[in-house]
């Protein structure tokens, strides 16, 4: 391709709606545009990004056995509501209504479409297990939709789902997936981790994000460098370190404390750490008020908490209302002596405090040397906090550490969820009807290609992974009215281009340093400079834009050098 012909409008300024990286880069190297919020135009340069991220997903799914099909984004409100998503899902899903007046919603995820599907054509055992995928444009009404690729409301997504005939055969597929997903990321270059992770609005009994490690990432993950631990914090535990006090259970006292409201204005006043104090948050649910009790130390962690009561939300109360519902101010609230109807959350730390602080639920009143057992009990103990650094990983014990991840790839065991609300069913062996076992497997195309950026980038612009660049090299005439130089480039890029190495030849008449510019911010993992050195003593330059090396070759020996060193980074 000849510069002077590709559309690729590169921008000098960040524009002022580009928060991140990625977004500004992927804008300014003209890669993107933006049609409306969370809506954009993949330009040519974009464009091959995602279809390289997509040959290579394809590549690694048939290898496993997929089949690819594609599915309608426009599915009927009918399947929604059998598997009861209808409502639950909320106002991401993008709903509308045909001429008839009959529901639809654009396709956030095919769930419903895919058991329907299978539902309908596959009836025996015999049939399975069966993979298929389909890689397609997704909708979801995000509520501020931002950061570019990140998070838009019309994205390209990879969606596959598996159907066995038992729980050993979705093991089974889903170790497949698992396996296909780390050769993906390998594949397209990306440092990342496989975390535990929450199931949300999708549903099953356990699944995994793939995160790409960066700075600028959405998600929060605690990882464990002496064991493989790893998860998203929504979902991370820690081993609990009971602690042999030899304390012995004193008096219940109560005790006035004017002002004193936080856990640290609490720690000044008793002269005690915050694991010695229980503070006690009230939250509301669908169910009714559920009072939450944990050291003063740690935090709630909404997900844990949420899937604990098997809540469709939880919501924290504000202080006006707290004070109608207990009758003092926030930082008095604690668990003796608390309403009977509302129901006790205690983290699974709190029986091990002893003589500890609380909340009287009198304003500016607090009791001392309360005792779990003793002064109260909860409805429920559970594992409600959140991870935090320093914690000791519930493998090994080691401490955990906290970084930020980019969500680029999720697996989910589904189980019977969608199957038995769909009614989904095969005759096994014995002719007896049995629900499948779902798994789904997804990869955001776009996201991949913006979490590359995020990782792989410098103040000059992006730094792409060979197997994912645009192109593989730039060639750069020094003096663009110099026709030797012409003639050296022109057929340096045809030897190239028949080795197949993807090639771009910057004939504009431009500058040579705005030329450099643009190559730098586009990317491409290899710069090729002819100019009078070339022309002297028969060498080019030869820059490596991942590590800023600069190369000075003959230019017998440059087609092999490029040849052997992109190929190195497209093993299979």
């Amino acid at each position: 391709m000849k510069m002077s012909q590709l559309f690729s409008p590169t921008l000098r300024e960040t524009p002022a709606d580009a928060e991140i990286i990625s977004h500004q880069y992927m804008l300014r190297a003209g890669f993107i545009r933006k049609v409306a919020a969370g809506i954009y135009t993949y330009l040519p340069l974009g464009y091959r990004v995602i279809r390289k991220i997509e040959q290579i997903v394809r590549e690694e799914m048939n290898k496993k056995g997929a089949q690819e099909l594609l599915m309608p984004a426009l599915q009927p409100a009918e399947l929604w509501h059998e598997s009861g998503r209808w409502d639950i899902y909320g106002k991401e899903l993008m709903r509308l209504r045909d001429r008839h007046e009959r529901d639809f919603c654009l396709g956030p995820t095919h769930e419903e479409v895919i058991t329907d599907l299978v539902k309908r054509e596959v009836n025996s055992y015999r049939q399975l297990p069966l993979l298929l995928y389909q890689i397609q444009t997704k909708y979801r009404d995000e509520i501020r939709p931002r950061f570019g690729l990140m998070r838009g409301r019309e994205f390209i997504m990879k969606d596959l789902y598996s159907f066995d005939r038992d729980k050993e055969g979705l093991d089974e597929s889903y170790k497949k997936m698992y396996d296909a997903y780390c050769r993906i990321f390998e594949r397209c270059g990306l440092e990342y981790r496989s975390v535990e992770a929450d199931s949300g609005a999708i549903g099953g009994s356990s699944s995994h994000e793939f995160m790409v490690i960066a700075d600028s990432g959405e998600s929060v993950i605690a990882y464990c460098e002496n064991c493989d631990y790893a998860a998203n914090v929504e979902k991370a535990t820690f081993a609990m370190k009971v602690e042999n006090s030899k304390s012995v259970l004193q008096d219940l006292i109560k005790v006035e404390t004017p002002g004193v409201r936080t856990v640290a204005e609490l720690e000044q006043f008793f002269n005690l750490a915050a694991k010695q104090i229980l503070k006690t948050l009230i939250y509301e649910t669908e169910k009714g008020f559920v009072a939450v009790v944990l050291r003063g130390d740690r935090n709630v962690n909404e997900v844990k908490l949420q899937n604990v009561l098997d809540s469709k939300y939880v919501n924290l109360v504000n202080e006006d209302r707290v004070k109608e519902l207990i009758g003092c101010e926030v930082g008095s609230i604690g668990p003796v002596n608390l309403q009977e109807e509302i129901i006790l959350v205690a983290d699974r730390e709190v029986p091990y405090v002893l003589n500890a602080i609380c909340g009287a639920n009198e304003t500016n009143r607090h009791y001392q040397n309360v005792n779990y057992g003793r002064d109260f009990e909860a409805n429920i103990i559970e594992d409600i906090a959140l991870v935090e650094a320093g914690d000791p990983c519930p493998k090994c014990q080691g401490p955990l550490h906290i970084t930020r991840g980019i969500e680029v790839g999720h697996i989910f065991k589904l189980g019977t969820k969608y199957s038995a609300a769909l009614e989904a069913t095969f005759l096994d062996e014995d002719g007896q009807a049995r629900y499948y076992e779902m798994g789904c497997y997804g990869i955001g195309i776009g996201r991949t290609a913006a979490a590359a950026i995020e990782q792989n980038h410098d103040e000059h612009g992006i730094i792409w992974p060979v197997s994912i660049a645009p192109y593989h090299v730039v060639i750069i005439q020094v003096h663009d009215k110099e026709e030797k130089q012409k003639e050296i480039c022109e057929e340096l890029y045809n030897q190239l281009t028949d080795n197949g190495i993807e090639v771009v030849y910057d004939d504009r008449k431009e500058r040579v340093g705005v030329k450099f510019k643009d190559a730098d911010l586009i990317g491409f993992p290899l710069r090729i400079v002819v100019g009078p050195k070339t022309i002297n003593d028969g060498t080019v330059e030869v820059k490596i834009r991942k590590t800023g090396e600069q190369l000075v070759l003959p230019l017998t020996d440059v087609n092999s050098w490029v040849n052997n060193y992109i190929t190195s980074f497209l093993g299979k």
